[in-house]
């Protein structure tokens, strides 16, 4: 007998933070997902990027520093990268999001490219469309 497959998520970069840093503030039904092993977490290079410009505005201070910080999060949890493409950038159009911010574009069209679902707690995310949300209510 086949074993069904699981989900794949693609962590918004304050999700991202939250699982490692903050777990409390992740929803029952979130934290349940994300600790599924048969499920597979998605991280985007523009989590990584948001992160280093939160670091440099002094928004966030991650020891001993962003980068080591980011490094050591890769290296204790088996995440997959949504790498963005060209087809990642196409897909920006077929997404629809009530405000401009464009790494959120980014991150819907990059759910959108992969098949993966958004876990997010961002209002704006948790509106659009074209891509598919788990939200952290």
């Amino acid at each position: 007998m086949e074993r069904a497959q699981g989900l794949k998520f693609l962590l918004d970069t304050h999700i991202w933070l939250w699982s490692l840093l903050q777990p409390d503030r992740l929803s029952k039904r979130v934290a349940t997902a994300l600790a599924k092993s048969d499920n597979e977490i998605w991280i985007s290079p523009i989590s990584t990027w948001e992160i280093l410009i939160l670091c440099q505005k002094k928004r966030l201070t991650l020891e001993p520093n962003a980068a080591q910080w980011i490094a050591s999060a890769f290296s204790k949890a088996p995440f997959k990268e949504a790498t963005l493409t060209h087809e990642v950038a196409l897909a920006t159009e077929q997404v629809t999001l009530p405000h401009g911010d464009p790494a959120d574009r980014f991150l819907a069209a990059s759910a959108r490219t992969y098949g993966l679902t958004l876990v997010t707690a961002d209002e704006n995310l948790l509106r659009g469309s074209g891509y598919h949300v788990l939200a952290n209510r």
